[in-house]
Parts: structure tokens; sequence; C-alpha cells
């Protein structure tokens, strides 16, 4: 009997569900919405918000769980400085289960999208009135910039021209003749 059993097994050994549910919270983390299957999705939930829970602490401990779990200092370091601080003052729920309609061809599986609740794009346009103000100062120096950018872009055009002309005067190479031993 499986009573008081928690977490699937996914008919798969316990290395490979480790190794396939890191992956798989690294992508969701990186890319903020994945399509899985629907029993995957359900489990994948169950890390990825405990992980966005750590983020939200955010000391040296916490970081260190969260890399025990992700195994990249890169996500860790993106969960904690930019992922945790989106869900501050929330209770859960960081993670959203979209049903699709079509099961997966060849073997009727359910397909979802597993998401983020509060995607990088909604976090930012509260931002965006502050900016309106440094606006003003930001068109001189961008002009000043393209001055300086367009001399450069100019430099590796006469760079690719050159190897098109160096290219244009090496022969092409001959093709070795088969010997016997080849062709048998």
């Amino acid at each position: 009997m499986r009573h008081r059993k928690s977490g699937r097994k996914l008919n798969r050994s316990n290395t490979h569900r480790a190794a396939m549910f890191k992956n798989m919270a690294r992508a969701l983390l990186t890319y903020e919405q994945i399509r899985t299957t629907e029993p995957k999705a359900k489990e994948l939930r169950r890390i990825v918000d405990k992980l966005i829970t750590l983020a939200l602490r955010n000391d040296l401990h916490t970081r260190r769980q969260a890399y025990k779990v992700l195994g990249s200092h890169q996500m860790v370091q993106r969960l904690f400085d930019e992922i945790g601080p989106r869900f501050e003052g929330g209770q859960g729920g960081y993670t959203r289960i979209i049903k699709l309609a079509l099961p997966r061809k060849g073997d009727c599986a359910p397909m979802v999208i597993i998401e983020l609740t509060k995607k990088a794009s909604e976090v930012v346009a509260p931002e965006a009135p502050a900016k309106e103000e440094s606006k003003k100062d930001t068109p001189k120096k961008a002009e000043a910039k393209k001055d300086d950018k367009k001399p450069a872009k100019k430099a590796p055009a006469k760079k690719a021209v050159e190897k098109a002309d160096e290219a244009e005067k090496k022969p092409a190479k001959k093709a070795a003749p088969k010997s016997e031993t080849d062709a048998e």
C-alpha cells in the first residue's frame, strides 16, 4: 500500500527524477513558462514554490539550500535578485498551471503550461514613470553615442571585404585521389 507517500515516481529512477526536476526548475526560472505534462508540472510546482519561498528570506543559508536544488550559481543569483523580490508579501501561489486543449501526439498525455504568476514585464511597468524624468537628458547622450558607434561599424565591414578578397585569390583545394583500399 502507498499510504502517506508524497510525490510521484513518474516511472523513473531516483537520480533520473532528481535530474529531470532540476532541469525543469532551471528552465522554468529562466524562461518563466514551460510546456510539459500535467503530472510533471504538478510535481515541479512543489519544488519551485519552495525555491521562491527560500528566495523571500534571502540569507546565506537559504541561498545554499537553493543551490542544492538548482546546482547553478547563476540560477541562484537570478532567483534571489530578480524572481524573489517580485513575490514580496505573497503567501504561496507563485506558479500557475494552464491545461492545454490538445494532448501530446503519440501517447495522448495531457499537456499543460506551467508559468510564474508574476512575470518580469508586469514588474517593470511601475518603474517606467521614474525613467521618464531622466529621458530629457538622454537624447543628448544618445546622439553622442550614435556618433561614436558609426565608425566602429564601418571598420568590421572593411575587414569582411578584405577577407572576401583573400578568399577569391586562394585557389580551391582539390579532392584527394581515392586509393584502392578506400574503394574496397
